[in-house]
């Protein structure tokens, strides 16, 4: 579903330029620029409306939270949020508006820790398998940018996209744990920092798929 075109928008995003990495090209020499002090490097593609990203810089204030998401009208909205919440946490949460094909582009090899994929666009018909985020040309850039035995958080509602993206984690011969087709019923929910969309759907009865992919050392 398209986002709705926000009102004032680009004024609105202006309103937040300080939680907004406005020069991502400034992360490819140092990505800890941004923030005031330096921890381990947490990044999120998809943000949403940010209610992951708001949750796990708060309940992670060891670890320095970039969350990016590539619809500016999308990104006001979590922005937004993350204002309105600033004085609940530390400093260490910044925002993107980018795409995850430039991630290479921008950020050092080797320089984040931990990777979030959240409820990504499923993109299902066969054609569109290589815009899913976790199509092997993705992992691929992944592997380049996550550190040394990094991990890739990955969470879906949707079976199809689930299937696919165990087939190329396999293929790409990286390690899958704490695998589940029911994380709210399942051990590894304590935790669990719900985004918008996974609060919603699981409301309504619908099991949520997670797995944690380990990348090579």
């Amino acid at each position: 579903m398209r986002a709705r075109k926000k009102k004032h928008g680009a004024e609105r995003i202006a309103a937040c330029a300080h939680l907004l990495i406005e020069d991502p090209t400034i992360l490819a020499e140092n990505p800890q620029a941004p923030f005031p002090v330096e921890r381990p490097l947490h990044l999120e593609i998809g943000c949403g409306k940010g209610s992951f990203a708001c949750g796990m810089a708060a309940a992670h204030p060891e670890v320095n939270f970039i969350a990016m998401e590539r619809v500016p009208d999308v990104a006001c909205l979590a922005l937004e949020k993350a204002e309105r919440e600033a004085e609940s946490r530390p400093d260490n949460l910044r925002f993107l508006i980018g795409n995850a094909e430039n991630l290479t582009e921008w950020l050092p090899a080797h320089s984040v820790d931990t990777l979030y994929l959240n409820f990504s666009d499923p993109w299902p018909k066969a054609g569109h398998k290589k815009r899913r985020l976790t199509h092997r040309l993705f992992l691929e850039r992944y592997q380049t940018v996550l550190k040394k035995g990094g991990t890739l958080r990955f969470k879906t509602d949707n079976v199809g996209l689930f299937d696919f993206s165990l087939e190329e984690f396999e293929a790409m011969g990286l390690e899958m744990y704490d695998l589940t087709r029911d994380l709210h019923n399942s051990p590894w929910n304590e935790g669990n920092v719900m985004t918008e969309y996974e609060k919603a759907w699981s409301e309504k009865g619908y099991p949520i798929h997670a797995v944690t992919v380990k990348f090579k050392e």
